[in-house]
């Protein structure tokens, strides 16, 4: 089937995403860079990333430019900026470890979205798969626990701002699928990342002056990695679907535990051993009732 020969494409994004995040993490915390500055810029390496190609693959259906359909894309545009916004506020009070199981809430999130819209709504059907809805589940819980400790409990503003980031994150791709196909995914993602950057950087007045120019080819790097990794992912959306895509791509952590212990020499922890091996389990499960 389609879906047997195609699996391996999100399984390369989920390579990227630890990339990507290790990446990240060493511009935030080694360069030491206001997150303000990074949120903004980060949008702007993007969009300048995929500049040349958009001049070759710019497409745009008229559906697109029906009234529901532009409201949808605005709210996309919307989330974003709200994940944003409040992933930085809780990153004033709380290190990047105490929110990671936030965070990875998120897969949760977006396959437990994609599973209920798929009652109320056509183009979500195929996400009601209860096979790889279970699976998916057991995944995005094995990920959580691999990360959460006793004090992680206690809620505050910063670890519920970071819960909503979570959540208006997975909105944000759910509800984006509805109206991708109206796209080229390239057009679709920079049009998105363009709005983005330009209104938070009407919101937060950043400085460049203060970004050194290792830390402005990193944040190229990233650019480059984050837009292969979200066009992967919107191929996956688009051909495979929600739950079976974001099943895949839980195997990313993983990715991030070895990058992590290989590049930052962080250690890893039997929880998350257990963890990778659980989620491996899952995916092939995942793999092997797909093909």
């Amino acid at each position: 089937s389609k879906k047997g020969k195609m699996y391996y494409i999100p399984l390369i994004g989920s390579v990227l995403e630890g990339v990507g995040t290790i990446i990240d993490k060493t511009i935030i915390i080694k360069h030491k860079i206001n997150y303000k500055n990074y949120v903004v810029y980060g949008f702007l390496a993007l969009v300048l990333v995929m500049l040349p190609l958009i001049f070759f693959l710019w497409e745009i259906k008229p559906e697109a430019y029906s009234i529901l359909n532009l409201l949808i894309f605005m709210s996309v545009v919307l989330f974003s900026i709200l994940a944003n916004i409040l992933v930085f506020f809780s990153l004033k009070r709380e290190n990047v470890t105490e929110l990671e199981p936030i965070r990875l809430m998120q897969p949760l999130f977006t396959v437990l979205l994609a599973f209920i819209f798929s009652f109320f709504f056509v183009a979500y059907s195929a996400e009601r798969n209860y096979s790889i809805l279970i699976l998916a589940l057991i995944a995005s819980a094995a990920l959580i626990a691999s990360h959460i400790r006793k004090h992680h409990l206690i809620l505050n503003k910063y670890i519920i701002a970071a819960l909503l980031g979570s959540l208006f994150f997975a909105v944000e791709l759910v509800i984006s699928k509805s109206i991708l196909s109206y796209y080229s995914s390239l057009t679709f993602y920079f049009l998105r990342c363009l709005l983005i950057f330009l209104i938070t950087a009407i919101i937060f007045h950043p400085s460049i002056s203060s970004i050194k120019n290792k830390t402005k080819i990193l944040m190229l790097a990233s650019g480059i990695i984050w837009v292969i990794y979200r066009l992967i992912l919107y191929y996956g959306y688009l051909t495979l679907g929600i739950v079976f895509t974001t099943i895949l791509f839980i195997l990313s952590p993983i990715f991030i535990f070895l990058f992590a212990r290989i590049f930052l020499k962080e250690k890893i922890l039997l929880r998350q051993i257990i963890a990778s091996i659980i989620i491996l389990a899952c995916v092939v499960a995942a793999i092997l009732l797909e093909i």
